[in-house]
């Protein structure tokens, strides 16, 4: 709501002022903010991490390591890219480039949730307290329904309606 109310202030400074250089950075860190902090909550959730278990396997967090910092990158590049007029040279492509990217962050993000839902699994079979271990995968694989959902819906629909529909009716909607 932050940057929704920066990026109002810019447009209030712009037409006030002609310049809305201070709001529009605001506006910028606050997305960027944004952006690292869900990537990294849905990440931890992801791996299982909580104050019970407040340590990450290996696998995990070289995924962190390489997910989060080109998500920043990604969605930093996005924000200049969608600041550049669309007839710059090369605009298309790097748009198109970095969805792809954003794309495989979103799904890179799935496989630690992937490989605890597979633990809780096999911690099922083999563990007398498979009542409790249930839940928990039941908790998981929900929100794994909940994170395909998103990704599906935030990355990959609103691309295909900005593909799809005309320049004209894409101001109105978008």
């Amino acid at each position: 709501a932050a940057s929704v109310g920066f990026e109002a202030m810019r447009y209030q400074s712009m037409k006030m002022t002609g310049d809305g250089y201070t709001w529009a950075t605001l506006y910028y860190l606050l997305t960027f903010i944004k952006g690292v902090m869900l990537f990294s909550v849905i990440l931890l959730i992801g791996t299982g991490w909580s104050f019970v278990k407040p340590f990450l396997q290996d696998r995990d967090k070289k995924i962190l390591l390489a997910v989060v910092p080109l998500q920043v990158l990604v969605n930093t590049a996005m924000v200049v890219v969608e600041e550049t007029p669309p007839g710059t040279y090369g605009w298309m492509t790097w748009r198109d480039i970095l969805h792809l990217l954003d794309v495989i962050c979103c799904c890179a993000i799935l496989f630690p949730i992937v490989w605890s839902i597979r633990h809780l699994r096999e911690a099922a079979e083999a563990d007398g307290k498979a009542q409790r271990t249930l839940v928990k995968l039941k908790l998981f694989r929900e929100f794994y329904i909940l994170v395909v959902c998103y990704i599906y819906f935030t990355r990959i629909i609103v691309y295909l309606v900005r593909v799809t529909l005309p320049c004209q009716v894409l101001q109105c909607v978008l």
